[in-house]
């Protein structure tokens, strides 16, 4: 009996179609949902919508209950009923202290509820459904279905079942299997049976030795709204929405903002309508989706103007020396996503990241330090700039610690630690420092974030990427490209490792198309005054560290770029500004200390007074003395 015509609501054909069929059926997935009823033109609960579909299917009564509330769609006095014919089908009932389900051949009697509060026990509901499901129809009058609401919270732990919860699965498993079927009333088989149905919002909430391998049981999933569903509610409500510039149906600005929604629940999108009716004043749909999912009413990114996007390479060179290729790719990738094309989908669904970037080069050239810089500049704080050290997720099943454990195992109340940080924190730059060191399992999730934007943690919570920046860094290529001036025949061997590596060492070719032309190569520094600059940058940290704790004024040379040219000289040049910093750390930092622990006795003869550094010699040596 098809009640629907359109795959969005494909369920519902299948949970009737199924339920003539099997003894009991297992909903779950998008339980907490609104659902439309056409005769009464409204949104509905599931709670509601079962008892109509089912009496249409042809069930006399349907009988919900769940631990706390009872039973509900049935008067008391029905329900009675049903517990009364239970006890006069069996032998007299024992006093209720001595009652036992021990199933060996009589169906478990329940106590009737009092006549203004139907709230039988799980014991009392699973005797009344273990005695109708077990007999055939013609013996119990028309069907019944019994509904056991929020299950998920009548067992836990599927590896440490309770005495009580195992007695529950085995009056249930034994309700749908004793049933005896004759093959001379296949004939006149009655189109429906007394069912069983278990709503739980995720599966996992069930006991698996329940439903597998079980053929009675049939598992039927509700899934979360889809286009057509989601537009079909936004032209019923559309009027009511106060969004500035609100588009009128047919349009293609309607066409986006259904598209935006993907995701989200129609009782989300309920709520999100009523959010808007809320604001002082009206927002555009994409900040009203961010204030709903994020409780953020400004993204940092509209907080970005023309002028300041006009150079950021300028304020990205203060940090990053020597990598003016790179930084121009990072500013081309801000400006598209400041323009809202950070790719076909993303423009029109908004909710791929808003960019993507691979660094990949020899090791201490920048490459961490741009990302940084770049969380900086977006979000006015380096801290924006959450780090993954990928090395540390190089087994199978690293995978967990990044979206969280599933229920039953360590760690499942913690979360991940990826969808966590971005809960936490929407608008952020995400580094994933030595990709290549990461098991293929977590290229997997990568994949998933780069095409849908979105993460699904062991909880079962999705976790949104569309306000963030994602970099991977990489040193694929580092040990085997050799040291060279010429940058184009650098890049060139860098992207040429980049490719063999996802797609012979990997297997993950797919993951090399998501990020297109957004791999970036890093450059040797041969530069001897880039390596300066760096050294001049290491100098600033130094000079606030000596001001914060020994109150000293200030830290001068002599001649500075004498000095630090021959500390640069001593570098490998193919350790990037991590040589640099070695080199620093070796030569001058260490007398430096030395010098401080001999005169620290008397701090007050470091305060407000200048450290003067003096070169002894070619060689980087130094002297320190007190102005």
């Amino acid at each position: 009996m098809a009640m629907h015509d359109t795959q969005e609501n494909a369920w519902l054909d299948l949970l009737a179609r199924e339920a003539g069929i099997r003894k009991a059926l297992i909903v779950h997935g998008n339980l907490l949902d609104l659902f439309y009823w056409p005769e009464e033109q409204r949104y509905v609960p599931l709670s509601e919508l079962l008892p109509r579909l089912l009496k249409r299917r042809g069930y006399r009564l349907v009988v919900i209950w769940d631990r706390f509330s009872g039973v509900r769609g049935v008067t008391a006095q029905e329900w009675n009923q049903l517990a009364r014919a239970v006890t006069q089908a069996t032998a007299p009932a024992r006093p209720a202290a001595a009652r036992s389900y021990d199933l060996g051949g009589q169906t478990p009697q329940p106590q009737a509820p009092a006549a203004d509060a139907p709230k039988p026990s799980p014991d009392d509901f699973f005797a009344v459904v273990h005695h109708y499901l077990i007999r055939p129809l013609r013996e119990q009058g028309e069907p019944v279905a019994f509904v056991a609401d929020w299950t998920n919270y009548l067992f836990g732990n599927a590896n440490a079942l309770s005495e009580q919860e195992r007695q529950w699965l085995l009056i249930i498993n034994r309700s749908l299997v004793s049933a005896p079927v004759e093959l001379a009333d296949l004939n006149s088989m009655p189109k429906n049976h007394h069912l069983l149905i278990l709503l739980c919002p995720r599966l996992t909430g069930i006991p698996p030795v329940l439903y597998t391998d079980n053929p009675a049981i049939k598992e039927i999933s509700i899934p979360w709204p889809g286009r057509t569903e989601r537009q079909r509610l936004l032209e019923r409500t559309i009027t009511a929405w106060r969004i500035s510039n609100r588009p009128a149906v047919g349009q293609v600005a309607f066409a986006e903002f259904v598209d935006s929604l993907e995701g989200l629940s129609l009782r989300d999108l309920l709520q999100m309508l009523r959010l808007s009716q809320q604001t002082n004043e009206p927002l555009t749909a994409e900040r009203l989706i961010n204030l709903y999912r994020y409780g953020e009413q400004r993204s940092p990114w509209e907080d970005l103007s023309y002028e300041r996007l006009s150079t950021p390479e300028d304020t990205l060179r203060e940090r990053v020396k020597g990598q003016d290729e790179a930084i121009e790719k990072v500013a081309s990738v801000i400006k598209r996503a400041y323009t809202g094309l950070a790719g076909p989908q993303h423009s029109k669904k908004q909710r791929m990241p808003k960019g993507t970037l691979f660094f990949v080069g020899p090791t201490g050239v920048g490459k961490t330090e741009l990302a940084k810089s770049l969380a900086q500049f977006l979000f006015g704080d380096e801290e924006a700039c959450i780090r993954f050290d990928m090395s540390e997720f190089n087994h199978e099943h690293s995978d967990q610690r990044l979206v969280g454990a599933p229920p039953g195992y360590v760690g499942y109340e913690e979360g991940g630690q990826l969808t966590n940080a971005v809960k936490k924190r929407p608008f952020s730059v995400l580094l994933f420092d030595e990709i290549e060191k990461a098991h293929v399992r977590i290229l997997d999730k990568f994949l998933q974030i780069l095409e849908d934007g979105r993460l699904t943690d062991g909880k079962g919570e999705t976790v949104h990427f569309s306000e963030t920046v994602i970099i991977f860094t990489s040193n694929i290529g580092a040990a085997e490209v050799q040291f060279s001036e010429d940058k184009t025949s650098v890049r060139e061997e860098f992207i040429e490792k980049v490719k063999r590596h996802f797609i012979e060492v990997a297997g993950r070719p797919e993951l090399l198309n998501r990020l297109g032309d957004n791999v970036v190569p890093f450059n040797f520094i041969a530069d001897p005054g880039v390596l300066i600059n760096i050294a001049r940058t290491k100098l600033r940290p130094l000079r606030e560290r000596l001001r914060e704790k020994y109150y000293i004024a200030d830290l001068v040379f002599d001649n500075e770029e004498k000095a630090l040219g021959s500390i640069v000289q001593l570098v490998d040049r193919r350790m990037g500004g991590r040589g640099v910093l070695n080199q620093l750390n070796e030569r001058l930092l260490t007398p430096l200390s030395q010098w401080l622990f001999e005169n620290s006795r008397q701090r007050s003869r470091l305060a407000n007074r200048t450290i003067r550094v003096l070169q002894v010699g070619s060689l980087p040596e130094f002297e320190f003395d007190l102005e």
